[in-house]
């Protein structure tokens, strides 16, 4: 006999976990199914918590390279254990992972190990390991079933020297030189991350910037302190083949450049894991794979909903946990829309965020604007901890002093952005984002002083000079 429940979540990731959690608190009867041994998806497992453990270490040895400039010496030879650092990372994922399982209990949500796949209207099939499978029937199904690493087409298939996220995440052995392709978010932290273990390491993008969709000021500035440290960085450059030897790996870039090294790691995108969840049982409308869905997380199946990467829109952790809150209100007969602006932050050092609009997607849409920078060198707290990179940007509109978008590079920033995010979470302008009160010494000042320059009203920076243009008749 089929088990019935309220609502039935497919993924326990970051959405999945979150929309489950919600769901069994405002009282519905709750099955989460998760296809891995263990809860809390690529986030917890692949992606978002085991790099954070990785790239602490890594800061932590560029910090203490950098030591002597805050009067700090450093006597003897500095070195890390990899395996400890391994250990360490499996350590945290593990505790999180018990966390997610601990809160499933808490809440009385009932789950199940094995992969979920659409039946029919009310219907999914759970099917384990050894292949049984079992029934279940909801009123409402979720699907938060996630994104894989994107691979190249007709690149070797050898996950010990062609890698994703996936696997480098996990190496027994670091290489002694990487090729990244791709330089996204993911390439760009790992680029941080194995560099100061001493790995050679070379970032290969073929758009024009590194972080090609975020604001170009910031990829620029980043580039540049790269290329500072001694990575190698070929923009507007694609791979044009890659070998696999008998020593590793052997690249050959469209500059004319070839590259020898240990192992690639592929960061070019990620692709959603929608092949095998039983669309086509229920008409469900895609679009590259992408599940299509409204503002309120609905598919084009009454009684369905899809969140997080699944359905294209943002393919973040925290937009997939806020989706599946939306989802859950709707699905117990709520009326919400999904419609919050999402902050997105990138873990180099020094780090990047943002949120909003950037210059360039403001410019295409021809929208008038004007633009506050500051500085992050000019502010005490900055100077007293040696954090001088980076800058804070403010777009608003010129006309009606609504605040499109900030973005920032610089130490802390991942922390820095949520003041900004909250004013235009209350669609807020740039001079409530001025108006506020940030505390001193901080480096969140530089939000501050940015609003002001973007209003032509900073009192920290030099006067704006002013150009008289004479119109010619």
């Amino acid at each position: 006999m089929a088990k019935q429940f309220d609502i039935v979540v497919i993924g326990s990731g970051p959405g999945g976990y979150v929309a489950a959690l919600k769901a069994a608190q405002l009282g519905a009867s709750v099955a989460v199914i998760e296809k891995q041994p263990f809860f809390g998806g690529t986030c917890l497992n692949y992606g978002c918590i085991p790099s954070k453990a990785l790239l602490a270490t890594a800061e932590l040895l560029h910090t203490i390279k950098g030591a002597k400039t805050l009067g700090v010496s450093v006597d003897g030879s500095v070195s890390f254990d990899w395996s400890a650092v391994q250990k360490r990372k499996d350590k945290v994922v593990a505790k999180l992972r018990g966390g997610v399982k601990g809160l499933f209990a808490a809440r009385k949500v009932t789950t199940f190990q094995g992969a979920g796949r659409l039946a029919g209207a009310g219907k999914v099939i759970v099917t384990d390991a050894e292949g049984k499978t079992e029934e279940l029937t909801a009123g409402k199904v979720i699907l938060a079933v996630g994104s894989t690493p994107a691979r190249i087409p007709g690149w070797p298939v050898d996950p010990n020297r062609v890698c994703t996220s996936d696997e480098s995440l996990h190496w027994a052995e670091l290489p002694k030189k990487l090729i990244i392709v791709g330089g996204g978010v993911i390439g760009c932290e790992f680029a941080c991350m194995t560099q100061p273990l001493g790995v050679e390491v070379t970032v290969v993008e073929m758009m024009p910037r590194l972080l090609p969709e975020m604001d170009a000021e910031l990829a620029d500035a980043l580039a540049g302190i790269f290329q500072k440290r001694g990575l190698g960085v070929h923009v507007d450059t694609k791979v044009e083949s890659l070998d696999v030897t008998s020593a590793g790996v052997k690249a050959v870039l469209s500059d004319g450049t070839i590259i020898d090294a240990d192992r690639v790691l592929v960061a070019t995108g990620r692709k959603p894991a929608t092949d095998d969840v039983g669309l086509e049982t229920l008409g469900i409308e895609t679009r590259r794979g992408f599940i299509d869905v409204n503002e309120k997380m609905e598919t084009s199946a009454a009684g369905v909903y899809c969140i997080g990467d699944a359905n294209g829109r943002c393919l973040l952790a925290h937009a997939a946990s806020a989706q599946g809150v939306v989802a859950v209100e709707n699905a117990i007969g709520g009326d919400v829309s999904f419609d919050q602006p999402i902050p997105w932050a990138v873990y180099t050092f020094p780090e990047i965020a943002g949120v909003g609009a950037t210059e360039q997607r403001a410019l295409e849409k021809h929208l008038p604007i004007s633009i506050g920078m500051f500085p992050l060198g000019y502010l005490g707290k900055a100077l007293a901890g040696e954090h001088t990179d980076g800058f804070v940007k403010v777009i608003r509109h010129r006309e009606t002093d609504e605040l499109l978008g900030v973005h920032i590079l610089g130490h802390a920033a991942t922390e820095m952005i949520h003041s900004a995010a909250a004013v235009m979470s209350k669609k807020g302008t740039a001079s409530d984002l001025a108006e506020m009160i940030f505390a001193h010494p901080t480096l969140s000042e530089g939000v501050k002083e940015a609003a002001e320059d973007a209003l032509g009203a900073a009192i920290h920076l030099p006067p704006r000079k002013v150009v008289e243009v004479t119109a010619e008749s």
